[in-house]
């Protein structure tokens, strides 16, 4: 059974998505610290004039909010923002308007907080592509475990009865791999394949939201969604 478990994003990447597919069990974990400068509220979108943030602004961050805690103005204040911005990026994409309705779409309404409206964007892109379809979909909160860091995301993994553990690179600097170990529970980092596919705007890039591969290959993008992944050693010796 293999668990993923991550923050909810703003439209993310590719890679997000590729982790989404490898999954049995995909657990939103929306009820820990927000991190200015992350990929909850903002991400980047290529451009005629180069690479650009699309970002949601937040109302009254403050230090220890939750992700789930922190407010977002009215989606009528900014969206159209966003949209405009989509539509210089996708003007002369195939598959724009299934990008711009995609997007539309889940700004159709407002939310309670950041994590609300970067987990429905998640979701969205999920159900585009098929890949809600063979796997299962948890908030965090309904498992009420408590603890931090590697205790907590391992009783999480042991929850769901899960024996491997999917990660982004991101965990290589906190995870207590040999804590998993001596449960059984397997641990493997995204091996990224970073797959091109036809895109607009100069040299490709696989490090902008996932609406760019909609908008230039429509439900085909789906086979650009191919990474793997490696063990943790494996990982740990190539970052080295």
């Amino acid at each position: 059974m293999n668990i993923v478990i991550s923050q909810s994003m703003l439209f993310p990447w590719v890679g997000l998505l590729e982790q989404v597919r490898l999954a049995n069990v995909f657990v939103h974990y929306d009820d820990v610290q927000f991190s200015k400068g992350s990929f909850v509220n903002r991400v980047q979108i290529k451009t005629p004039q180069g690479m650009r943030w699309m970002t949601v602004p937040l109302v009254d961050l403050h230090l220890g909010q939750k992700i789930n805690e922190v407010k977002v103005p009215p989606t009528s204040t900014w969206g159209k923002t966003h949209m405009a911005l989509l539509e210089n990026s996708f003007a002369s994409a195939p598959f724009r308007q299934d990008a711009l309705e995609l997007v539309a779409n889940v700004y159709a309404r407002d939310y309670a907080n950041v994590g609300e409206l970067a987990r429905a964007s998640l979701m969205a892109l999920i159900e585009y592509f098929g890949l809600d379809v063979n796997c299962r979909f948890i908030d965090v909160q309904s498992l009420d475990i408590s603890g931090s860091s590697s205790d907590r995301v391992l009783s999480v993994v042991k929850r769901l009865e899960g024996n491997k553990y999917i990660t982004g690179h991101g965990a290589g600097r906190y995870l207590n791999h040999e804590l998993f170990e001596r449960s059984d529970v397997a641990v493997e980092y995204m091996a990224y394949n970073c797959a091109p596919y036809p895109q607009a705007h100069g040299d490709f890039t696989p490090y902008v939201s996932a609406l760019d591969l909609v908008a230039n290959c429509g439900k085909l993008g789906l086979e650009s969604i191919n990474s793997g992944t490696t063990d943790w050693r494996s990982f740990k010796n190539e970052s080295a």
